[in-house]
C-alpha cells in the first residue's frame, strides 16, 4: 500500500497539478487586485456604485433603489479569462510542445486514419466491377 502511494505521488501529473493549484490561487489574487484597482474605478466613471461599493445599474423599485452589480460580473469574467490564458500559456502549450518533441525523438509516427464508410463502399464497388 505504501509503495502504491509512493508511485502515485511520484507521478509527474500529481506534482504538476499541485503546482498549478498553488500558482492559480496566487495568480487569481493578482488578477482580482488588478481588476478591483483598475477596472472597477473605470466602470465607476460610467456607472453608479451603491452604498456597499458595488458598481452597476441602479433601478428604483417599490422598496427603494436596487443596484444590479454588473461590476462583479465583469470582474469575474476578466479574472477567469486572464487565469485561463495564463494556465494555457504556462502549462498547456509548453506541455503539448514537450509531448510533440518527445514523440518525435521516440520516432512515433501517427497512424494513417482509417477509411470512411463511403470510401470502403467505393472500394467494394470497384472490386465488384473488376470481377465482372
Amino acid at each position: 500500500m505504501v509503495q502504491g502511494f509512493k508511485e502515485f505521488i511520484m507521478r509527474g501529473n500529481v506534482i504538476d497539478l499541485a503546482v498549478a493549484v498553488v500558482i492559480g490561487a496566487a495568480f487569481n489574487a493578482l488578477i482580482t487586485a488588478v481588476v478591483e484597482s483598475l477596472i472597477n474605478p473605470l466602470l465607476a466613471l460610467f456607472m453608479q456604485a451603491d452604498a456597499g461599493g458595488s458598481i452597476g445599474f441602479t433601478i428604483t423599485g417599490l422598496y427603494g433603489d436596487v443596484v444590479f452589480p454588473v461590476g462583479n460580473i465583469i470582474t469575474a469574467i476578466i479574472a477567469f479569462l486572464a487565469t485561463a490564458l495564463v494556465v494555457y500559456l504556462v502549462f498547456v502549450y509548453p506541455m503539448n510542445k514537450f509531448k510533440e518533441r518527445a514523440a518525435a525523438r521516440a520516432g512515433v509516427v501517427e497512424e494513417e486514419p482509417l477509411p470512411t464508410q463511403e470510401e470502403l463502399l467505393i472500394q467494394i464497388r470497384d472490386l465488384l466491377e473488376k470481377q465482372k
